[in-house]
């Protein structure tokens, strides 16, 4: 099999060579093979593992999660449990901000209806921002 070189593997696997740089460092992806130039060169199974680990990046997953992750998907034979176990608490981690989220959108909506555009001295923004006690919510 032909080996693949840095650039490529980061066409084909949509990710600049930088951050295969920092999975690299990080040990998301082996330390690649050299040539005699002193140039990396990888294979089919690091093609494979870059798009694992910029799938799993653009859902959200923490470096951690993604390393046990991995270490996961290389064996086959063991039960999914802590695969399932990492997601769900991904899961409540996205809730979690989708709730602090929403309760922030509600807090600014509330400040922007407020505010009558007249002057700063009367501003409800101002007025807010200046008091947490005028907020609908003490915690955001």
């Amino acid at each position: 099999m032909k080996p693949i070189a840095i650039g490529e593997l980061s066409r084909r696997a949509a990710v600049k060579v930088p951050t295969i740089r920092f999975y690299e460092e990080r040990g998301l992806l082996p330390t690649p093979e050299r040539t005699e130039g002193n140039r990396r060169t990888y294979g089919e199974a690091d093609v494979r593992t870059l798009r694992f680990i910029r799938h799993a990046r653009e859902l959200g997953f923490e470096i951690e999660d993604i390393r046990a992750l991995l270490d996961l998907a290389g064996h086959p034979e063991r039960p999914c449990g802590e695969a399932d176990a990492i997601a769900r608490k991904h899961l409540a981690d996205i809730d979690d901000r989708i709730a602090r989220l929403t309760g922030l959108r509600q807090e600014m909506k509330a400040m922007v209806e407020q505010c009558s555009g007249g002057d700063v001295r009367e501003c409800r923004i101002i007025e807010v921002l200046a008091d947490h006690g005028e907020c609908l919510s003490d915690r955001h």
